[in-house]
């Protein structure tokens, strides 16, 4: 796919022996960025979809453009603290320690049809957290979709373990 060859890998981020995913030079680059979006709403336009959920930050960004191409709404989880409004969050576990998502209490209206959207699946615990806590407002997740799978830290089989379906543009194997 033409948009791997555009993310950067930055060797040991956030620490050693990490080879970090990059999507900010797929989204400067004007070509790479429509590609992205384009190929996205090709996938989408025609399921039925009430609300785009994008994960803080750059889930924002690729979640955001593709809502307004689908002509759908779009909420953004994010992480404690960050939402000026009544929320509901979700703690879970990271590989050190913990962490919290939340979402404001009127994001979400029982029955939604939801595309939860972020650039990368790792070990999938944010993302598990964000299908936890969309489910439990009664959302409905339709797909959880990422721009970068790393199948090998197995998001993806967490995901689907949970009965999600989940998609993504491109994989990175390996380190």
């Amino acid at each position: 796919m033409p948009i791997k060859s555009r993310i950067r890998t930055v060797p040991h981020y956030p620490k050693d022996g990490v080879m970090f995913r990059d999507i900010t030079t797929l989204l400067k680059d004007p070509v790479g960025f429509r590609i992205t979006i384009n190929d996205l709403v090709i996938r989408y336009t025609a399921r039925h979809i009430d609300k785009i959920v994008g994960i803080e930050s750059r889930g924002f960004i690729i979640g955001s453009a593709l809502a307004y191409q689908l002509g759908v709404g779009f909420v953004p989880i994010r992480k404690k603290g960050k939402l000026p409004a009544e929320t509901v969050g979700h703690d879970y576990e990271l590989e050190y320690g913990s962490d919290r998502i939340e979402i404001h209490t009127d994001a979400i209206t029982e029955g939604d049809q939801i595309l939860l959207v972020d650039d990368l699946l790792a070990t999938g615990g944010t993302a598990e957290a964000a299908v936890t806590l969309i489910e439990s407002m009664g959302g409905k997740i339709l797909e959880c979709c990422f721009v970068i799978d790393l199948p090998d830290l197995g998001g993806r089989a967490r995901l689907e373990k949970r009965g999600h379906e989940v998609y993504a543009l491109c994989e990175f194997e390996g380190d």
